[in-house]
């Protein structure tokens, strides 16, 4: 029988196993999906409320436990841990207090304009939603999902990462014990290799991955071959424009958190540091200060900034890439070397002088690694920003009128942050572009995303 484990990256020992689950088991527990959606579809929204906010409630009583489930599994530190359950706690919030308002009937037009007595739209759910979920945020990708998904109506089956499995069998008690109903929302300890036989099942209606680009495109062809909507959000090379009339100092410290946060493993951290040759010099002397002065050490450690790397292979991965780079030209300022002893830490370290020719152009680097790039102006700074496959997240940073607005309307991503920092509100839509993925999570996009937009029209 296959065994799905959690290794504690910052030790590289192996914590807890559990067996994956037989096909029979999971069959059933589809059909449990589907009997349970039948009725929970029609308790009303204010029910779902209390059990969102009760889940809530439970996130927070527990909050630093949760946070310890999450370190020892993945390596975040304790302190990123504990904020990430609270970030929870409060998308739960905000959906069983905002969904009332996203699912009502909504009319576009006046009664008159389409010839009837009564015009509008209805939010309805459709039905069991497949999420296959990652390692990185192991506990907010998923309640981003299951907040929304679960107040619309819809039940959930979640397919985590395989080195997160106590915190996918959390995720399931966490609903089970708020209230909510036996199978509205289910954890799957699976393999990869099975993904595809549950989103076929014809009782499964939609999916939504957070990932890689592979991972993204083979669960986009399955669910088109289907017919049956998803939602991707896959990987990001964000750049972080930096121009002369910025706060430098601002914007230094900012890029050290945004490269620095989780590890360096966040799709939406500013990887591609481009910055006019007018403020060159400061920001990157004080980008490396930054960069150098962050303590990488046992993430259980309150005074750690930086926890190890997810796992061996992933470490293996950036030491390709720098060393790609490196051997083509490139100059490493800080970092760029392992430190010794067990577990999988790499150091934050910066580089100049990538070229297109060297992987790290291209490819997204998971990792606390950052890219500077010098360029002459805005129009440069826009050509470079956009010299990537990928499409999240971006940072732009001016206190010019002119220059916000073009790097607003020019920059090609998901989103596009001034004098800030990327990251995602429960209030705001979440997604990329181009090889990024489509669709959009959170606000009431993300509740949208898996329910029926039914046209109603009355004679």
């Amino acid at each position: 029988m296959t065994t799905i484990a959690t290794t504690n990256p910052a030790t590289g020992e192996v914590e807890k196993t559990f067996d994956a689950l037989t096909d029979e088991e999971v069959d059933r527990r589809i059909a449990r999906a589907a009997q349970t959606f039948a009725s929970y579809r029609t308790t009303d929204v204010a029910q779902r409320a209390e059990w969102m906010n009760a889940a809530a409630d439970i996130l927070d009583r527990e909050s630093e436990q949760v946070a310890a489930m999450m370190t020892t599994e993945m390596g975040k530190t304790l302190k990123a841990a504990g904020a990430e359950a609270q970030k929870c706690a409060k998308a739960c919030r905000y959906y069983a207090a905002h969904a009332e308002e996203f699912l009502a009937d909504r009319r576009p037009a006046g009664a008159d304009a389409v010839g009837a007595r009564d015009a509008y739209v209805r939010y309805q759910p459709l039905g069991p939603v497949l999420a296959v979920m990652p390692w990185n945020f192991p506990l907010w990708q998923v309640i981003r999902f299951a907040a929304p998904g679960l107040m619309a109506g819809n039940v959930g089956l979640l397919k985590h990462s395989s080195n997160v499995p106590q915190t996918a069998v959390f995720l399931e008690d966490l609903f089970r014990r708020a209230g909510f109903p036996e199978g509205a929302f289910q954890t799957l300890l699976i393999s990869s290799s099975k993904v595809e036989r549950v989103l076929r099942d014809p009782r499964v209606k939609a999916a939504t991955l957070t990932g890689s680009e592979p991972a993204g495109r083979s669960v986009a062809s399955i669910a088109g071959s289907e017919v049956k909507p998803s939602v991707l959000e896959l990987g990001g090379s964000d750049p972080f424009v930096v121009m002369p009339s910025a706060d430098i100092e601002a914007a230094a410290r900012t890029a050290t958190e945004s490269r620095c946060l989780n590890n360096g493993q966040s799709c939406i951290s500013a990887k591609r540091f481009i910055v006019d040759i007018g403020c060159a010099d400061e920001f990157e002397r004080l980008f490396v200060e930054n960069m150098r002065a962050k303590r990488v050490g046992d993430p259980m450690d309150d005074a750690t900034d930086v926890g190890p790397l997810v796992s061996e292979e992933g470490r293996a991965e950036v030491e390709e890439q720098v060393a790609d780079a490196v051997a083509k030209g490139a100059t490493v300022l800080c970092g760029g070397e392992r430190p010794g002893g067990p577990g999988w830490f790499y150091p934050p370290t910066v580089i100049s002088g990538v070229t297109p020719d060297m992987r790290m152009y291209h490819e997204e680097v998971f990792a606390p690694v950052a890219s500077v790039f010098r360029v002459r102006g805005v129009s440069e700074a826009v050509e470079v920003a956009n010299a990537t496959g990928f499409g999240l997240g971006s940072n732009a940073w001016t206190r010019d009128d002119a220059e916000r607005e073009r790097f607003v309307r020019e920059l090609d991503a998901g989103q596009v942050f001034v004098n800030g920092m990327v990251t995602s509100y429960p209030e705001l839509p979440f997604g990329g572009t181009k090889r990024s993925g489509y669709g959009r999570e959170l606000s009431a996009e993300g509740m949208h995303a898996f329910c029926n937009a039914k046209t109603v029209w009355v004679g």
